[in-house]
């Protein structure tokens, strides 16, 4: 970088959108919270969609005149866009992305490129994609777009991936994608996860008694029912699914296993397929469905569950993390980021397709181990994702540059 010892070096952030709230949007905050007075350039900025950034300096071009429910039609701009983004001013840009943010200019900054994995309707995830785009009754016409234009933004995608001095990425599956499509190598850092919080997950009587009762013993195991406080009857704990509601991660696995298995079932979180998953759940009183919330009563759900159900494909996975700092043991399908946090038969259990046999075959092995399952333990499990680690590792790569 282009600094001296007595200066500060001048940094950018830049992410693909910032829209929503999700894992990339959790990695970009714990950065600006790092480095405050960096200003962060984004296509599209949605405050009513996301409120984390109101008081960075967020800046944004001509695709904020689009409605921020286009998004998904938006990748061949955002191309366009990133690629004509001149931060060259910079002495260091530091790139969150799963998409076209990574391919902006940079002149002499150094650029560190975050990336989640490689653009996944342009290539690992581009067959599901084409199989269900999620646009409804456009699909045919996604379809049609899609298959034209993946050559060319492949192409595209595969230039923007040659900017970045480094990668930085989440997972071991992830750094695999990067090297297989965008032959590039790349260090892991995991993102941050907000462990301390969520491993503070004991409050009343009832969880108070319960902590009393593990000290004495030294250990404390899961239950598959749990004391209602307001008599002495004991109800099953629920498995819990806690993420946005889109195709591909699956949540219909969760519904179909747990009404096989007359298992009740919560559900947190909205999205597109929403109206489908409450349909196919056909108003049984085992599925329960919530909104997206706060992160105490989330907290709450989350010490409460059985276990916390994670059946998609992702490159790493905040939410099931987040249940594993409670003590949650987490059921995942063993491909993806879930290679790096899980402890098949110590801290949850593994299931080898995306298939509701499967799911339900883990379910009933996870039943039978579950009385030698430790809290602490899968608590523990959580440490090495802290937010903490998160920003000494951020800290070290950018010193080394």
């Amino acid at each position: 970088m282009a600094t001296t010892k007595s200066t500060q070096p001048k940094i950018a952030l830049v992410c693909d959108w910032l829209t929503t709230i999700g894992g990339a949007e959790k990695v970009l905050l714990t950065l600006h919270q790092m480095y405050p007075s960096a200003p962060i350039y984004t296509s599209q900025y949605s405050k009513k969609g996301i409120n984390w950034f109101d008081d960075a300096d967020v800046r944004t071009g001509w695709l904020q005149h689009f409605p921020a429910q286009l998004r998904r039609f938006l990748a061949p701009l955002r191309t366009v866009y990133f690629k004509n983004l001149d931060l060259s001013d910079y002495d260091l840009v530091i790139s969150v992305t799963g998409a076209e943010a990574k391919g902006v200019k940079k002149g002499t900054a150094t650029h560190l490129c975050y990336c989640h994995v490689p653009t996944q309707y342009y290539w690992q995830m581009y067959d599901d994609y084409l199989k269900n785009p999620g646009f409804g009754i456009l699909n045919p016409l996604m379809r049609l777009g899609l298959k034209v234009l993946v050559k060319p933004l492949r192409q595209a995608d595969y230039q923007a991936a040659l900017r970045p001095d480094k990668f930085i990425t989440i997972s071991t599956y992830a750094a695999r994608q990067i090297r297989r499509y965008y032959t590039r190598e790349s260090i892991i850092i995991p993102p941050p996860v907000s462990v301390k919080y969520f491993s503070n997950h004991k409050a009343g009587k009832s969880q108070a008694k319960e902590q009393h009762k593990s000290a004495k013993s030294q250990a404390e195991v899961i239950h598959p029912t749990v004391e209602n406080s307001d008599s002495e009857t004991r109800t099953p704990r629920p498995y819990i699914i806690t993420s946005r509601q889109v195709t591909w991660k699956r949540h219909d696995l969760a519904i179909k296993a747990c009404l096989a298995l007359n298992r009740p079932l919560v559900i947190i979180g909205d999205g597109p397929e929403h109206k489908k998953l409450v349909k196919l759940a056909n108003g049984s009183p085992l599925i329960t469905f919530l909104p997206t919330m706060e992160q105490a009563e989330l907290r709450q759900h989350l010490n409460n569950a059985r276990a916390f159900l994670f059946p998609s494909l992702e490159p790493f996975g905040i939410a099931p993390v987040e249940a594993l700092a409670t003590g949650c043991p987490v059921i995942a399908y063993e491909k993806g980021g879930s290679e790096d946090f899980i402890k098949d038969g110590i801290n949850g259990v593994f299931f080898a397709r995306q298939a509701t046999r499967s799911l339900i075959d883990a379910i009933k092995r996870f039943e039978k181990l579950e009385p030698s399952l430790n809290r602490h333990k899968i608590a523990a499990s959580a440490l090495p994702f802290s937010e903490d680690n998160f920003i000494k590792a951020i800290k070290k790569e950018v010193q080394n540059v």
